[in-house]
């Protein structure tokens, strides 16, 4: 890890790529390998220091951000290098783990600063912090305040340092015009011309991101895309463009279904 911020831009994780070797015997029947994500040549490359990673529920995303984390050096429970915010004893299957075992990375500069957020585990590594602060001064209390102002307070403080960020569905907890204040917040990141952000989301807004990679995922792999593109934006435009009636449709769809 660098003891000191180093004079060179993000993106620092250059490339991702599978190696079949190393994936376990009788892996590719079982989750993840078993996805069609992940071919034997599968392959990405961070070009820029912003991705944003789109798809359906089930495509892959979460499992592969949380691989990333874990090549980083991050727990894939989220956190930073050294945190251990969630107990693993009693888990079934660490499937971010065992994917990130068959990966292997290209660097420039191999780099294990920066922060994995996942919605889910937000209140488990909240607490983590508050309590490894005991003793040390205030502790942070990001609990204290409501779910998305806790959220954008984390952020802002967790973020500021040179490092690579994954934010697994930030918008779980936001509004939209908290997810507008998220997008500022990308937009000092990127240009404070250190940190890497590798993002997947569901929201149109941050998928906006002016001159980010935006990937989709699907069975076809990562495919790059634009925003006018994705299911997700013909969607909200169809729903935008005539919301009672698009409601209207939707249910009687539902009710003349057999």
């Amino acid at each position: 890890m660098p003891r000191r911020p180093l004079n060179l831009p993000a993106p620092y994780l250059r490339r991702v790529w599978l190696d079949p070797a190393r994936i376990p015997p009788g892996g590719r029947e079982k989750y993840p390998f078993g996805l069609p994500l992940f071919p034997d040549d599968f392959e990405i490359a961070f070009e820029k220091p912003i991705t944003i990673l789109v798809g359906e529920n089930g495509s892959g995303k979460s499992t592969f951000l949380e691989a990333l984390a874990v090549l980083v050096g991050f727990d894939e429970a989220g956190g930073a290098a050294g945190y251990r915010p969630v107990d693993h004893s009693d888990a079934v299957e660490a499937t971010g783990g065992q994917l990130a075992q068959a990966l292997r990375a290209s660097w420039l500069p191999r780099m294990n600063t920066g922060w994995f957020f996942k919605a889910e585990t937000f209140f488990s590594v909240a607490r983590y912090l508050d309590q490894a602060a005991a003793g040390a001064g205030p502790p942070p209390d990001f609990l204290s305040h409501s779910h998305g102002e806790g959220f954008l307070r984390f952020f802002e403080e967790r973020c500021r340092r040179q490092g690579i960020y994954i934010f697994d569905e930030p918008e779980s907890a936001l509004s939209p015009s908290r997810q507008v204040a998220f997008l500022k917040l990308l937009g000092r990141m990127e240009r404070s011309g250190i940190a890497q952000v590798i993002l997947a989301t569901h929201a149109t807004i941050l998928m906006a991101y002016p001159g980010a990679t935006l990937l989709e995922v699907s069975a076809r792999g990562f495919q790059p895309t634009t925003l006018e593109d994705t299911s997700h934006y013909k969607l909200m435009r169809a729903f935008s463009h005539d919301a009672h009636g698009f409601v209207a449709r939707v249910l009687r769809d539902e009710a003349e279904a057999p």
